[in-house]
């Protein structure tokens, strides 16, 4: 078997490659979390309204993603292709944090408007900020299993981060408030703003882009414009399955059935006429495409990357719903909204430490088989959360962290086998889109981020549950419940099914690896 790669990062690099994702999450798994109780409860929009504006807003980042890693995978500059974004974009991602949580004192229509503006200008902040974040990674180091650990310190600090949002947030938001949720939310995140601006210039000035490939140079305003008339083949059948899932969680009378039925035929159709159109693409010859067209080929003929898209989402659902209704079962629930978050701040400190752990176990059992292990576990613990009882609050601490202890190696293998995927498609096709690819990693976390919201306030929704209103919150509460439990678990369940006939094992990586390197010392590229 092929030696692989020994390119070793350093201690400090890796760290202050970490603290980037730090500062994404005092926003991605930190503010977010709190986001949804602070539409209903605080600034007083319905839960169905939140559901669909998370579902809207997060499904159109799918685009805004993808542009993202173009733009960065064709800039050029003295400190390289991703690292000035990260620079760049930190203060605005800032900005629309303390924005996002400022409740103004205006009609509930125009609270619903400004939600939507806040929420819009947050996702594209952090889209700009973390789409080349996610790609740096790709381009520091060579080494399949150095990227792996990397992975790791990426997502301790990323768990970190969250941490430092999701435990102290009610503390500060009661302390700075005085009894003014409103108050005490935009000044937290003051505070949250300030910390990731001065996280992301710590990544910026220690981290360093190695890996070269052949620059792109064709216009990029002709290749936008090229690629929004190919963006649809991507939009369409993700478009088309939002819609069909959105209807099957309206009411179930007659007409919402007969509804359901024509919606579920025209994304039937519209799912058809995509494959038609992308089989037309692909069979064109390379003469006759664009670079953004071959791209774009690259990457829905790229078996790996379509594998580790669907696993992102899954396990985001997974993941996304459990964060989801913590402060909402703390708080009806168990009756001590305090406690939610003390159970942040231990599944948080648990991941850091699987995720400091996840690169070297990855390294000795393989990723494909510690993935499956990792879903197969914390699956079947967060099931047993349904059979505690609301005064045994202990027992909830105890099995939700051994179950997050499993579940904090997902996102590090996602982001890890991304560029795996990256590799894969330049060993193949000799190119290398890097910012392309790992934009899928941004784009799964929202879209699945997305759905695991909207799946929570519609489960909420079911249940009959306002906000507003405590008179409907008992009967809401085995719906927080389920939601915590049984329902997240089964996408990892189904994950499992997705990993079994994964492709890309450590093996056929180091063989990639070694033809790589070769070809770049041949072509007198750096890669180290």
């Amino acid at each position: 078997m092929t030696e692989p790669t020994q390119h070793k990062l350093s201690l400090l690099e890796k760290s202050g490659y970490a603290m980037g994702d730090a500062a994404a999450n005092l926003v991605w798994r930190g503010a977010l979390a709190y986001l949804a109780i602070f539409y209903t409860d605080t600034l007083g929009i319905s839960a169905a309204a939140a559901a669909l504006l998370l579902l809207v807003v997060r499904l159109s980042d799918g685009m805004t993603d993808i542009i993202m890693g173009m733009v960065a995978d064709r800039t050029t500059s003295k400190h390289g292709r991703f690292r000035p974004w990260i620079l760049w974009s930190a203060p605005v991602l800032g900005l629309f944090m303390i924005l996002a949580f400022t409740a103004p004192d205006v009609s509930p229509g125009m609270k619903l408007v400004w939600a939507y503006f806040t929420y819009i200008g947050l996702t594209l902040a952090y889209t700009v900020n973390n789409v080349p974040y996610s790609a740096l990674m790709g381009v520091m180091t060579p080494s399949h299993n150095e990227r792996s650990v990397l992975s790791g310190y990426r997502f301790a600090g990323a768990f970190l981060g969250g941490a430092l949002v999701m435990g102290f947030t009610p503390q500060l938001v009661e302390l700075l408030g005085q009894g003014n949720d409103a108050k005490g939310y935009q000044y937290t995140m003051y505070i949250f703003a300030a910390l990731l601006v001065a996280l992301c210039l710590v990544t910026f000035f220690t981290t360093r882009e190695r890996v070269e490939s052949v620059a792109n140079t064709a216009s990029l305003r002709k290749e936008l414009t090229d690629l929004s008339l190919n963006l649809p083949l991507i939009i369409v059948p993700l478009l088309a399955i939002s819609v069909f899932f959105y209807s099957l969680t309206q009411d179930k009378n007659a007409v919402y059935q007969l509804n359901s039925l024509y919606t579920g035929i025209a994304c039937a159709l519209a799912l058809f006429l995509t494959g038609y159109f992308v089989r037309m693409l692909v069979r064109k010859p390379e003469s006759e495409t664009t670079p953004s067209q071959r791209d774009l080929i690259d990457l829905i003929t790229n078996m790996p990357w379509l594998m580790i898209l669907g696993l992102g989402f899954l396990t985001m659902l997974f993941n996304g719903i459990k964060y989801g209704v913590i402060a909402y079962y703390f708080t009806h629930y168990v009756g001590d909204a305090t406690l939610s978050g003390w159970y942040f701040i231990v599944l948080l400190l648990v991941s850091i430490v699987a995720a400091l752990t996840a690169g070297y176990l990855g390294r000795l059992l393989g990723k494909k088989t510690l993935f499956i292990i990792s879903l197969a576990v914390s699956g079947a613990l967060t099931c047993t959360i349904a059979l505690i009882p609301p005064g045994e609050v202990l027992w909830v601490f105890i099995i939700g962290g051994s179950a997050e202890f499993f579940a904090a190696f997902m996102p590090v293998l996602v982001f890890s086998m991304l560029g795996d995927a990256a590799d894969y498609s330049e060993w193949k096709h000799n190119r290398r889109a890097t910012g392309l690819f790992y934009s899928a990693g941004t784009f799964i976390q929202k879209t699945g981020g997305g759905f695991a919201g909207a799946v929570v306030l519609i489960v909420l929704s079911a249940y009959g549950y306002v906000g507003t209103d405590p008179s409907t919150i008992p009967q809401a509460t085995e719906g927080m419940i389920s939601l915590m439990s049984w329902i997240p678990s089964i996408f990892a369940f189904l994950s499992i099914l997705l990993l079994v006939v994964y492709p890309l094992n450590a093996e056929r990586m180091n063989q990639i690896e070694y033809d790589l390197r070769q070809r770049r010392r041949e072509a007198g590229l750096a890669d180290s």
